[in-house]
């Protein structure tokens, strides 16, 4: 069963950027689906931004679309979220796990620690 890290979240001004990674151990990771996903304060845990194992992507968040972009290295065994115009409903703490991924992308694997992003002037 493979295993998350997440890493790269931290303080950003409104309209900043920022690029979180995901760096999975354990085997067979380039035949898995990742997803990305958030949970604000006092909200439930939704779906981000899903990546299917040959690195077809797309954002399952309509605030999102068009400003975060999701892609993989297989070779390097990380996911990662690109984040620009990050704004203040932003502010979550961004976990990765294997997915179930077609018309909707679902949860299947385990949660790691995630990496919080807060976004504030």
């Amino acid at each position: 069963q493979l295993q998350f890290v997440e890493s790269g979240g931290g303080l950003v001004q409104p309209g900043g950027s920022l690029t979180l990674s995901c760096a999975a151990s354990g085997s067979g990771f380039s035949g898995y689906a990742i997803g990305w996903f958030r949970q604000g304060p006092g909200k439930e845990r939704e779906v981000v931004s899903c990546i299917s194992h040959i690195g077809l992507g797309n954002a399952f968040l309509d605030s999102v679309k068009g400003r975060f972009r999701i892609s993989r290295d297989n070779s390097k065994n990380t996911v990662y979220l690109q984040m620009n115009s990050l704004q203040p409903e932003d502010t979550a703490t961004y976990y990765c796990t294997v997915v179930r991924y077609g018309m909707s992308c679902r949860p299947t694997g385990s949660w790691g620690q995630g990496t919080q992003v807060t976004v504030s002037s």
